[in-house]
């Protein structure tokens, strides 16, 4: 991720990342996270956007500190997947009110999915 939006502050777009790593799977339950200052460097950021964001990842539950070992996922696989089903979610209802500004309607949205679902086995 090494392209930011200037309009969303680079400590949430890391913030998002992250939590998209652990949600998708990418990375696991007791993952040791990247220190701040490599991801800094990776990044191209501050330190300080790093650290912010890991505080941020922490507060909000994703990620837990070992003093003196480091950052990791959190193990709460309940939370991870409440999380990631509510993700799940919001990304369909998106979806759904994308497509009704095309004037598509429910039904025609399972339509679609189930003919692209039979063209993938073709």
């Amino acid at each position: 991720m090494n392209q930011f939006q200037n309009d969303i502050p680079i400590y949430l777009q890391v913030v998002d990342q992250v939590k998209l790593q652990i949600l998708s799977g990418q990375l696991k339950p007791g993952d040791k996270i990247s220190s701040v200052r490599e991801m800094a460097s990776t990044l191209g950021v501050n330190p300080n956007t790093i650290q912010r964001a890991f505080l941020e990842l922490e507060h909000q539950g994703f990620i837990t500190t070992q003093r003196a070992v480091g950052r990791f996922v959190s193990e709460d696989t309940d939370f991870i997947e409440r999380c990631r089903q509510e993700k799940i979610q919001e990304t369909i209802q998106q979806f759904v009110l994308q497509m009704e500004t095309f004037g598509v309607t429910k039904m025609e949205i399972i339509d679609y999915l189930q003919n692209q679902e039979e063209k993938e086995y073709e």
